[in-house]
């Protein structure tokens, strides 16, 4: 597939859904397709399918458009999943997928095991919003895609930091800032910018935190008593996990909070010279090399010492 018109030769209804607790790339790659579809494919009926976007993306076009269940007995000729790291990933839209006529997956996970019809994975890009763009027509990326499109990059790159930004990456975001894209503005409110109570949390998690293995490993948490004092979830929790890897002499940052009693959502980050997503992999999970996450059940000791563990493997082949 070289262009996503290939696929939509023919076809009268498009379903489009992206992952559980979607994130920007997530919501940035499903809805700048969604906009793509409408805008140039207008005798397509075309739905999008998320799982509640945070609010922090409502400066995307049409954003009101996601529906958030599948209307009973809905049938597509098409069903395209969007930054959908494997089958199980897929949020509300399980069932549509399944019974569509044909299914495409758009994907930047390393871990994909390619379970749509025609998949188009590519784990050395940066994000799905990367790899879609590659699949448009680069003349027909106005405002409103260009906005959802870089917003989704942004997320995925920690703002153009991380190892998978590539010159690539940069072209192609200064190509959608030519669209007069406000795209300072993207970055403070949909990346940076946290309330009063996020940073209430992010500095009792980083006051708490603890050092493993010689001071190269970071450990944060959450247990859910605390989660229910300051009234939180865990779409509340964005930007810890990072904030954690930050610390100087770390190698690998974890952070995990308690979504119910003995069960652990994990997120992990490396500085490179620990592949996150072998260990993800390993209890379940999946992404990337440098960010990647799972859940885990078991007390909170367990959850560290297991993740700690398979971590503590890589760095003694490093040794050797």
């Amino acid at each position: 597939m070289k262009n996503i018109s290939e696929v939509l030769k023919d076809v009268k209804t498009v379903g489009i859904g992206g992952h559980v607790r979607p994130d920007g790339d997530c919501v940035g790659s499903c809805m700048a397709l969604y906009l793509y579809v409408r805008n140039y494919f207008p005798d397509v009926d075309v739905s999008v399918y998320l799982d509640h976007p945070k609010p922090i993306f409502g400066h995307i076009d049409r954003i009101g458009d996601i529906k958030t269940e599948v209307e009973e007995g809905r049938e597509f000729d098409l069903f395209i999943t969007c930054d959908v790291s494997a089958r199980d990933r897929l949020a509300v839209a399980g069932a549509a997928f399944d019974h569509a006529k044909k299914t495409v997956c758009i994907d930047h996970h390393i871990s994909n095991p390619e379970f749509a019809d025609i998949n188009y994975v590519k784990g050395d890009i940066s994000s799905c919003c990367e790899v879609l763009y590659g699949l448009l027509d680069p003349e027909k990326v106005d405002r409103p895609i260009a906005t959802a499109i870089y917003t989704g990059m942004i997320h995925d790159t920690g703002v153009f930091q991380y190892s998978s930004t590539s010159s690539e990456t940069m072209r192609i975001a200064g190509e959608l800032m030519k669209q007069g894209i406000p795209f300072s503005k993207i970055i403070d409110e949909s990346f940076y910018e946290k309330t009063y109570l996020q940073l209430q949390v992010m500095g009792r998690v980083l006051a708490e935190s603890i050092l493993l293995q010689d001071g190269k490993c970071i450990v944060g948490y959450l247990r859910r008593r605390d989660m229910e004092f300051y009234g939180v979830e865990g779409s509340d929790l964005d930007g810890i996990v990072s904030q954690l890897r930050l610390t100087r002499g770390v190698e690998v940052a974890i952070f995990i909070y308690e979504t119910e009693t003995q069960t652990f959502k994990v997120s992990l980050r490396s500085n490179g010279k620990v592949d996150v997503s072998k260990v993800a992999v390993f209890f379940g999970g999946g992404g990337h090399t440098r960010a990647a996450g799972c859940d885990l059940q078991g007390s909170m000791y367990d959850v560290v010492n297991n993740l700690t563990a398979e971590i503590e493997k890589q760095f003694g082949e490093k040794e050797e």
